[in-house]
């Protein structure tokens, strides 16, 4: 089994991202760079799972969702450069 399989998932995202979660389209998000339903992803950010047990993001998740963020942050810093 691989390290990264042990380790546990992000269950704190939605606090860890509270500064930003009114602004920020989630269901774009889920649909564009996590080919999911908003649903799905809400219930990651509740850190739980489809059927109310735990849940949360997992380390190649959480990643993918970094990743997510830094991508339109790009693309916002580049369209105020057009401004």
């Amino acid at each position: 089994m691989s390290k990264a399989s042990n380790t546990p998932p992000i269950t704190d995202m939605k606090q860890r991202m509270s500064d930003i979660m009114l602004s920020v389209s989630w269901r774009e998000i889920a649909r564009i760079y996590f080919d999911n339903s908003v649903s799905w992803f809400y219930h990651k950010l509740d850190g739980i799972d489809g059927n109310g047990g735990n849940g949360g993001f997992t380390p190649q998740e959480a990643q993918q969702l970094k990743s997510a963020l830094c991508d339109l942050a790009d693309r916002i810093r580049c369209c105020a450069d057009k401004i």
